[in-house]
């Protein structure tokens, strides 16, 4: 029985040093879900969460788990400045009528903005997706609605946005690639967002900026021929889905596909999520295809770690 809790203290000591190793000063970027929908190797699906100077300000992402990691991470959700989607799949959604719900019960008192991709014939928008999950009336959560009634009497409100080009102006030439786009800026961070769209399923990139650091993230709809420069070179940490492995057909990125994009970012780090059944135990594999156009640090990202920008 003792031996029994010694384990529990010693895993409880390690989930606290791991919150203060990504609480403090600078920017950090820590990985809450490393893993895919299907939640193999005890992983939660995709999430991310930026660290700037001891607090959790940028959440990318709320997949299955994600809500618990969060939680263990030490975060609270009233120091989050925003809320980014990559795209409107389960796992990268599911968790977010709790975190919601969470941020409720800890009494958030400020709107939390969440941005995510435009419709398509097979997706709603982002507005439609959050109104269809908490709408008074007709939503599936309904019982929360007052998070996005206008004179609902919560404590703060949830601000859905979909993320649209700006209007071309007149005379203008007509630019066929896309251009990143502004999302978010206050204090503290920077956000710019590009649309990576393959199989009909809109999806975006971010990049996030604070200060003088720089981390760029994808959902696992950026394909082979995913172009990620318009948002801009010296990126100090790219988190990108590690979906699929060398030589697989179909739109997600190959592990050279991967290395490519972190040579052309000049990314000083590659942190690799999304990790799946069909690349877990390859991690040799995938590293040497990357090595092919990429030499700087890799990571295979597990839940909860912890990566300076």
């Amino acid at each position: 029985m003792r031996g029994r809790w010694l384990v529990v203290a010693l895993l409880a000591s390690s989930a606290t040093a791991m919150a203060q190793a990504c609480g403090g000063g600078g920017a950090l970027l820590q990985v809450l879900g490393s893993g895919g929908p299907d939640m193999g190797d005890r992983r939660a699906a995709s999430s991310l969460l930026v660290w700037i100077d001891g607090k959790a300000r940028v959440l990318v992402d709320a997949g299955a788990g994600a809500a618990l990691r969060f939680a263990e991470s030490g975060a609270q959700t009233d120091d989050l400045d925003v809320l980014l989607l990559t795209r409107l799949y389960a796992d990268h959604t599911s968790d977010l009528p709790a975190l919601a719900e969470t941020a409720k019960l800890q009494g958030r008192t400020r709107t939390l903005p969440v941005y995510g991709p435009v419709a398509s014939r097979l997706m709603p928008s982002t507005v439609m997706f959050v109104r269809g999950t908490f709408d008074s009336l007709r939503g599936t959560y309904r019982y929360l609605g007052d998070l996005i009634a206008p004179l609902g009497k919560t404590s703060y409100k949830l601000e859905p946005h979909d993320v649209t080009p700006p209007p071309a102006k007149i005379g203008a030439p007509r630019v066929r690639a896309p251009a990143p786009i502004p999302v978010f800026r206050n204090e503290r961070v920077r956000i710019l967002a590009l649309p990576v769209t393959t199989d009909n399923i809109p999806a975006l990139a971010y990049r996030i900026e604070t200060g003088d650091r720089a981390v760029v993230v994808t959902g696992d709809a950026a394909a082979d021929g995913a172009d990620l420069r318009p948002l801009g070179g010296g990126v100090d940490l790219l988190a990108v889905p590690h979906a699929v492995p060398e030589g697989a057909a179909g739109p997600d990125p190959t592990p050279s596909a991967l290395g490519r994009l972190a040579q052309e970012l000049a990314a000083h780090q590659l942190v690799l999520v999304h990790r799946t059944p069909a690349t877990r135990g390859r991690e040799e594999e995938s590293l040497a295809a990357i090595r092919k156009t990429y030499s700087g640090p890799v990571q295979f990202a597990d839940d909860l770690g912890c990566y300076h920008l």
